[in-house]
């Protein structure tokens, strides 16, 4: 039962992310904030693909090969155009600064609910 309140909590919360984005988009009459929801979408791809091509019966277990890493390079790299793409179109004048301020926080929610997810909801390998 605690596992479905997390999960109902989590996607209040990823709602009222988007929610902001969607705002920050609306409220302004300007539609460029909306990019940062790409980032969203594609940020979690480069490390599925990649621990994919890497496979999990390597000879060597505990090291972690160049492609898992990366895919963690590409997806950091994701994550930091979501969150300085706002602040670039603010400075470019594209957007105004309250735009630029919803966008980012919900950017911060969406993203702090797909870790919060991962953590709670990893398998962990107990070697016992």
């Amino acid at each position: 039962m605690a596992g479905l309140r997390r999960i109902i909590a989590l996607a209040f919360v990823l709602a009222i992310g988007f929610l902001l984005v969607i705002l920050s988009c609306a409220l302004y009459y300007n539609w460029w904030p909306l990019l940062v929801v790409a980032t969203y979408i594609l940020a979690p791809l480069p490390n599925a693909i990649c621990a994919r091509c890497a496979g999990e019966y390597d000879i060597m277990s505990d090291y972690n090969s160049g492609a898992i890493d990366a895919g963690h390079f590409v997806t950091g790299m994701f994550i930091v155009t979501g969150f300085c793409l706002p602040f670039v179109l603010a400075h470019a004048g594209v957007i105004t600064v309250p735009a630029m301020i919803m966008s980012i926080c919900g950017g911060i929610l969406v993203y702090g609910t797909i870790i919060t997810y991962s953590h709670y909801f990893s398998q962990q390998d107990d070697d016992y």
